[in-house]
């Protein structure tokens, strides 16, 4: 059964997507100047000159990458997923897992990395997770991942930079 919901929350997400993409696409989606301050700040054209467009769409817009676009999601070595925007540790590999949504997905953070909030986009219900220290939009967080959490934390790859386990 959660195969079956995993696969109707992907081709749900995939449609959306492109919405969410829009959404995030355009001049004047920093976040508003009133959000919180965070550890890492920059003007928006610091962050415009610091990131990809592909990263400041999703990391300062708020948008999010294609399904299945990500060359993270084949990413299998062990070592550290960090925001592509700050590179501050997000996720280990240990908790990265194949969710069949088309987004690298992970069941838990490394303890002090994200923050979440409610995001009520597009008529959902979800929780926006973002970079603690940057405030950088990472993806979302919904309860249907594999034990021990139960949770799946969706993630934009384009948002995240890997960087494997010295040998």
């Amino acid at each position: 059964m959660k195969g079956t919901k995993r696969s109707f929350l992907g081709a749900i997400a995939a449609s959306v997507a492109g919405a969410v993409a829009w959404r995030g696409s355009g001049a004047g989606t920093a976040r508003a100047a009133d959000a919180p301050s965070f550890e890492i700040s920059h003007s928006d054209a610091e962050w415009h000159k610091l990131l990809t467009p592909a990263q400041y769409r999703v990391l300062r817009g708020e948008g999010t990458e294609r399904p299945y676009s990500s060359p993270l999601n084949a990413e299998h070595r062990a070592g550290m997923f960090a925001c592509a925007g700050c590179g501050l540790d997000l996720f280990s590999s240990k908790t990265k897992f194949e969710s069949h949504t088309g987004w690298p997905s992970f069941w838990q953070p490394l303890d002090g990395a994200i923050a979440t909030h409610a995001d009520a986009s597009f008529g959902m219900e979800r929780n926006e997770v973002h970079c603690r220290r940057c405030g950088g939009h990472l993806g979302h967080v919904f309860d249907d991942g594999p034990k021990p959490t139960g949770l799946r934390y969706c993630m934009n790859g384009v948002a995240l930079v890997f960087t494997p386990e010295s040998a």
